[in-house]
């Protein structure tokens, strides 16, 4: 089976993750696409299959004679998706030979433009697989799951030496506890990669220092014709503390490793109000620099207004696992050998964002992220090829070989 076609098979599931949910996993939708997943790893012939009460699903692909000392690698990719655009069924669309052009998305009003995406003209020739426009495609990253999938079968039909393989599928990736509950011994993999990145041929090991911060903000209401020196709005105070910021560092006006302060949501009336953000930065000097300008913040906005108007609460995130991965540097080499094999150019770029990988590598399973061959993630636009795919597993599959002769 081609990884598309597993993809198709995959995106009719919806798994959206739930944030703020205490359980893990934080929907039980996804233990459906784990049992569709469960039953496909069996009929692959994977041993050690395991799906614990938290979601994680592990297998394992033994070693072929003779290879059975070689290096263990795995990977990994990740079940759930983002919620938005998520609230209905996934209607995928196949455009064959696509002319590289803009391209309507169902009856949807939007657009798939190329003055916006600008790689779109680089696609033409190829089958273009979008959704309708009313919902995400899901292939963040289902088709990490389904490129994973067909590598294993591939390697089985086509006789491929290789060395022990451990697979994983994880949940809540999307809200970043994909990797707290995962068991690395379970895993049983020296190093990983998780398939959870755009363009084929895409490797990535610098990644964002993340957290989220919110902002609690106490009001104090009283009748306005009353309120002279007396009351605190505190949707004002709010506006105050997102004035304090700099105004271009924010996802809009960075790029590459330029970190940002986003504002996700804000909530609020004149009685309290919450402020919610997500802060990155590549650099761990600049990334703590930024956490205390929020506790600066916090500080004199109290002094200003009262102690107590202004709480903020800092949940860290993930690093940079690149703290990790300059040590073993062997996977981003190979992984470029193995991209020049199978007639991709290698990328090699900072991930402007995260992945389960970044956490992981500190949990001691070094584990950089490839490319799946999907563009515009999160969104109605997302979209990915059947070439694409097809490259990313041929390039896994170059890279089990590459570790078989190591």
């Amino acid at each position: 089976m081609k990884a598309y076609e597993r993809l198709l098979k995959y995106v009719v599931v919806r798994t959206p993750s739930c944030d703020g949910e205490e359980e893990h996993p934080s929907s039980q939708c996804q233990f459906d696409l784990a049992r569709l997943l469960e039953k496909e790893m069996q009929e692959l012939g994977l041993t050690d299959i395991c799906l614990d009460e938290h979601c994680y699903l592990y297998g394992k692909l033994p070693a072929t004679p003779g290879c059975e000392d070689k290096t263990s690698i795995g990977f990994i990719a990740h079940m759930d998706t983002v919620s938005d655009y998520c609230d209905h069924e996934i209607v995928p669309v196949i455009t064959e030979n696509y002319d590289g052009r803009d391209l309507p998305l169902g009856d949807s009003g939007l657009t798939l433009s190329t003055d916006i995406f600008k790689h779109l003209p680089g696609l033409a020739g190829r089958t273009l697989i979008t959704s309708d426009g009313t919902t995400i495609l899901v292939a963040d990253d289902k088709a990490g799951i389904a490129e994973i999938l067909t590598l294993i079968e591939r390697l089985q039909t086509e006789n491929i030496p290789h060395g022990p393989i451990s697979v994983a599928f994880t949940p809540d990736e999307e809200i970043g506890t994909g990797a707290s509950g995962f068991n690395v011994e379970q895993f049983g993999a020296k190093y990983g990669y998780t398939l959870d990145g755009d363009t084929e041929g895409e490797i990535q090991y610098e990644n964002f220092n993340a957290c989220k911060a919110r902002f609690d903000i106490q009001g104090f209401s009283v009748h306005p014709g009353s309120s002279k020196d007396t009351m605190i709005n505190a949707c004002l105070v709010a506006m105050e503390i997102n004035s304090l910021l700099p105004g271009m560092e924010t996802p809009r006006g960075t790029e590459d490793y330029e970190g940002f302060f986003h504002l996700t949501d804000m909530s609020g009336d004149c009685a309290k109000a919450q402020l919610n953000y997500i802060v990155r930065d590549h650099d761990k000097n600049f990334f703590e620099a930024r956490k205390n300008t929020l506790r600066l913040i916090e500080k004199n906005l109290n002094a200003k207004w009262g102690e107590g108007t202004v709480t903020l609460t800092i949940t860290e995130q993930y690093k940079n696992m690149a703290e990790i991965i300059d040590g073993c540097m062997h996977l981003i080499d190979n992984a470029k050998k193995a991209a020049e094999a199978a007639g991709i150019e290698p990328q090699v770029i900072p991930i402007r964002g995260g992945t389960d990988g970044c956490q992981l590598s500190f949990k001691g399973l070094p584990c950089p992220n490839l490319g799946t061959g999907g563009h515009a993630y999160h969104g109605p636009y997302e979209h990915i090829t059947v070439e694409g795919m097809d490259k990313s597993v041929d390039m896994i599959v170059e890279l089990v070989k590459i570790y078989a002769e190591m």
